[in-house]
């Protein structure tokens, strides 16, 4: 189903997942601890980052479906910045909009918000995974490793690159902590690759107001073109969270206890999606957020689903981090130190949504490829000691003297 209006609304849905923020529907039971303000400016740089990718990702993909996760994007980038070192340091922590605050605290935020997010509503499950798979043969910084097995609860594995078997390795661990929604991540290992450092979200959670089965319906889509495709339309109303203005309506659907929730954003008819999306600034978004109050809603949305890929290497240059992908200049000494040069090869992304009348089932996976540049050494030839040495007619290759010099 081209269905380019939903999918932009459950994008901001996983923005809200990203963010713990959500618009006014009822509390979620339960005490919620408050966020430090570090967190707080971690949530504050996630939702910058976010509607940037997004936005970046919707200009490549104007006319078709497209579904991706901040979040996910995020950690992967979040694990490998504890990497970078110098001017691929700023440019990252940049792009990720985080805080001018020592790289510790980023990482200690990284770990309470993962704590409170799998956490805080018991009738949704929603599962951070974190792992690196390096290849066996070389050596990485202790620090780096230690630092992401701490704070992201990151699995680390040397494995042999050179094995077919690793590949599938890789990929198990993709599809055990998605519950199958994604299977794999890894084509094939390039022999210039030398370390994956992925992050795998899962989501399953049944609507706190369920959509009866016996009122779905056989009905109409329009796509932007004005073309109409059949789809299985869903009917509910009840109380929601709701606001409009002159350019859209936009409705709070709760999760579970209420912790989570998917927010959709619907463009009036002549209204552009493209052009709403555009739009979306951090005050706007905080401004709307703000704004919905509990309304008699009739609702109707469509059932989907929908699996996406990206490669993510040209957003995340265009958003500045341009230097973490050049083998030349790239600075992942943190990473690694020895003979060579650590850069970004690729960042792949991954994600799955299914939306239906119980709930939504969504995933997905981020995998940032560290590749590796042999550095030419200087050569130094310093004959200090014994030698050989010929004389020789090149074209015949005939050697016309040979000798040794012990003491010159």
């Amino acid at each position: 189903m081209k269905n380019l209006y939903l999918i932009a609304s459950i994008m901001l849905a996983l923005l809200l997942i990203g963010s713990c923020k959500y618009a006014p529907t009822e509390p979620p039971k339960g005490e919620i601890r408050s966020l430090t303000q570090t967190e707080k400016q971690l949530v504050s740089s996630a939702d910058k980052f976010g509607l940037k990718l997004f936005q970046k990702v919707n200009e490549l993909e104007q006319n078709k479906n497209l579904f991706i996760s901040p979040l996910s994007v995020s950690l992967a980038l979040g694990m490998t910045l504890n990497g970078a070192n110098t001017s691929t340091y700023d440019s990252m922590r940049n792009t990720l909009e985080l805080p001018d605050i020592p790289q510790g605290q980023i990482n200690e935020a990284y770990k309470s918000l993962i704590d409170l997010l799998t956490g805080i509503d018991p009738k949704v499950n929603f599962k951070i995974a974190n792992s690196i798979f390096y290849q066996n043969t070389y050596t990485f910084e202790n620090d780096f490793i230690e630092v992401n097995k701490k704070y992201f609860d990151a699995l680390v594995r040397g494995l042999n690159f050179n094995d077919p078997a690793t590949v599938n390795i890789i990929n198990q661990w993709v599809k055990d902590n998605t519950n199958g929604k994604i299977e794999k991540i890894v084509e094939s290992i390039e022999n210039d690759i030398v370390m994956f450092l992925i992050n795998a979200l899962y989501f399953k959670g049944t609507w706190k107001y369920e959509f009866e089965k016996n009122k779905t319906r056989d009905d109409w889509f329009i796509q932007p073109n004005g073309t109409r495709s059949t789809c299985k339309m869903m009917v509910q109303e009840s109380g929601f969270s709701y606001f409009a203005n002159e350019d859209f309506q936009a409705i709070d659907l709760p999760y579970g206890d209420g912790a989570f929730s998917m927010t959709i954003f619907l463009p009036k008819q002549n209204r552009d999606v493209n052009s709403f999306i555009a739009s979306i600034t951090e005050s706007n978004w905080n401004n709307w957020l703000s704004s919905f109050t509990i309304q008699n809603v009739k609702l109707y949305l469509p059932k989907f689903k929908l699996e996406y890929e990206i490669q993510m290497k040209d957003v995340l240059t265009a958003l500045g981090m341009g230097i973490a992908f050049d083998p030349g200049n790239a600075d992942f000494t943190k990473l690694y130190r020895g003979p060579g040069r650590a850069y970004i090869s690729k960042v792949k992304h991954k994600t799955f949504v299914d939306v239906y009348e119980e709930g939504t089932e969504a995933a997905a996976v981020t995998s940032v490829e560290i590749g590796f540049i042999s550095v030419r050494e200087d050569i130094v030839m310093r004959c200090d000691r014994p030698f050989v040495f010929v004389i020789r007619e090149k074209n015949s290759n005939s050697i016309l003297f040979i000798g040794k010099i012990i003491k010159p």
